[in-house]
């Protein structure tokens, strides 16, 4: 007979139906020493899950990488899940993430631009005989563009450049510890004053211009984004004010398209011509803060905006907040959605569209997004007047326009020129020409994206909707010129190479893609057949402008240059 006494389980008892409670939180114990270390270095800094990248290069700059035990002491800190800030940290190159057992880094770190103009003039090779040169105490690595072409070869010897770069001049950097940036000669704050600075933006604080006012000028002049997409600047400057508050305002300045470098131009030379433009366009909008988004290539104009930002806030001229967000070297992240998700502090993953970020950006408010040249030209088109920018231009284009130009050109840089010009007067009017002993074979007109002409078409303008018919366009007006030295297989594989690494994985025809064509263009003979098909499936099928332009190269260099197939 059974009993009738029931019986009493333990709390963990297997059939009790409890889960057994562990020792220890599952995942990773967090090191006290590690947890100290991350206290210091964030110190009274809010734990803000938006700030968890600019906290990473605390670490990264401080240890020289990253590793286990600090990614656990910072997740801890900052009340986050140990696999939110593994999988942020591993996604951007910037970061050096180490595993639980990997010895630290060496001291040094060389690294060496293996982008298309520096891989032209020597980079390769320089890639091949540092290691032996340098020694086992010296890390090289190979790097994404680092916005300085027109001095190609560039390395980076910790936060400081080293242009037209050679085994002893890299080895001269390392051997007087020149490791951090040189801040150039710029116009400063009070330099900037003397020539009537800031007098338009304490017009508008003071109500004596109105936002209508602004954004119909900006219409009237034409000026559009200038960052690569070319949307017209006073609409999206309407679309964003229409929408109901609060409102952000985020600038891209991480200018990642391989031979892009002219926002550092201007960052550099005239930095509070963009800081004006930039506080104008935040008053218009009513921005209640201000995100730049600036490439980590760049740490010698971090340092200067965070100088002359102070001396804005001190000066009672920044009437809304400003952050200065460092990238960690992602160049999908030059696209505006996926900044967006890295100002967030996650990885820069592309949105859906959608709603657009006009609408629903930054911790999900209206936000506008503009490039810094584009706000470059604002004050002297306001104080100028509509007609002094639209007038200016060639063969249809509007306005001024800067070009990056590197590659087999006597004279390659920053050249301020008629929007609308054609290569061959851009060749011949700003650069002196050719390289002694190279002949004009094709150009990129947009970058790596921007699809690859031969010279018989070096007489279309180079201007927003041009080029599309040719299967071009022109983007941030990175233009690089190749000459009869060129293979332009080599060529397209080094900007396929490029978006293989660069892809962020979230959609299968890029990721998938890219490593594929690459596999493919390393054969000695193309199928062409396939690589188109597979160019076609990336255009069609991608989330964002990285894999729809993916195949650009491919089916610019078959159908231009046959002789090189």
């Amino acid at each position: 007979m059974a009993s009738s006494t029931p019986v009493l389980f333990k709390r963990n008892h297997p059939g009790s139906g409890r889960r057994k409670t562990r020792a220890r939180p599952k995942g990773r114990a967090v090191d006290p020493a590690a947890l100290s270390d991350v206290r210091g270095l964030l110190g009274d800094r809010p734990r803000r899950r938006d700030l968890l990248i600019e906290f990473l290069h605390l670490v990264q700059d401080r240890f020289n990488g990253i590793s286990a035990a600090h990614l656990a002491a910072l997740a801890a800190e900052m009340k986050l899940s140990q696999t939110e800030v593994f999988e942020t940290a591993t996604f951007y190159a910037h970061f050096d993430v180490l595993a639980e057992d990997e010895a630290p880094l060496p001291p040094v770190t060389v690294r060496v631009c293996d982008s298309l103009t520096c891989e032209m003039m020597g980079a390769k090779k320089l890639l091949e005989n540092l290691p032996d040169a340098l020694g086992s105490g010296v890390r090289v690595v190979n790097a994404p563009c680092m916005g300085r072409c027109f001095d190609a070869p560039v390395a980076e010897v910790g936060h400081n450049h080293v242009d037209r770069a050679t085994v002893e001049s890299i080895r001269n950097t390392i051997d007087t510890s020149q490791f951090h940036p040189v801040i150039p000669d710029y116009e400063d704050y009070g330099l900037y004053r003397l020539d009537n600075g800031y007098e338009l933006l304490r017009q508008c604080l003071a109500g004596k211009k109105k936002p209508e006012e602004l954004i119909d000028i900006m219409k009237e002049a034409g000026l559009k984004g200038l960052g690569g997409a070319g949307f017209p600047t006073g609409m999206k400057w309407g679309f964003v004010r229409g929408y109901e508050g609060p409102r952000l305002m985020a600038v891209n300045a991480d200018e990642g398209e391989p031979g892009t470098f002219k926002d550092r131009h201007f960052l550099e030379r005239d930095p509070h011509r963009f800081l004006e433009g930039m506080l104008i366009a935040a008053w218009v909008v009513e921005a209640e803060t201000v995100y730049i988004y600036l490439r980590d290539e760049y740490p010698a104009i971090r340092e200067l905006l965070e100088i002359e930002i102070a001396k804005l806030q001190d000066a009672g001229l920044a009437h809304c907040g400003i952050e200065l967000r460092r990238g960690a070297g992602a160049y999908i992240c030059g696209e505006e959605s996926s900044m967006i998700e890295s100002i967030e502090g996650k990885r820069g993953l592309p949105r859906h569209r959608p709603p657009y970020v006009a609408e629903v950006g930054i911790f999900g408010r209206p936000t506008l997004v503009q490039n810094v040249e584009t706000l470059f030209w604002v004050r002297d088109i306001i104080e100028n007047g509509a007609k002094w920018f639209s007038d200016k231009g060639r063969n249809g284009g509007k306005g001024p326009r800067t070009y990056s130009v590197s590659g087999r050109v006597k004279n390659p840089g920053v050249k301020m020129a008629d929007a609308g010009i054609t290569v061959q007067e851009l060749i011949d009017e700003y650069c002196g020409g050719m390289e002694d002993g190279h002949t004009f074979k094709g150009y990129l007109p947009g970058g790596a994206s921007g699809g690859i002409l031969p010279a018989s078409l070096g007489n279309l303008p180079l201007e927003f909707g041009t080029l599309q018919e040719h299967g071009a366009f022109v983007g941030s007006h990175a233009v690089v010129i190749l000459s009869d030295k060129d293979d332009i297989k080599d060529v397209a594989l080094n900007l396929m190479r490029f978006f293989e690494d660069e892809s962020c994985g979230q959609c299968t025809p890029c990721r998938a893609g890219t490593e594929k064509a690459v596999k493919l263009m390393q054969q000695k003979k193309w199928d062409v057949p396939l690589l188109k098909e597979l160019s076609q499936v990336m255009t069609d099928a991608s989330i964002c402008g990285l894999g729809q332009a993916a195949g650009n190269p491919i089916l610019c260099a078959i159908k231009y240059f046959p002789e090189d197939m």
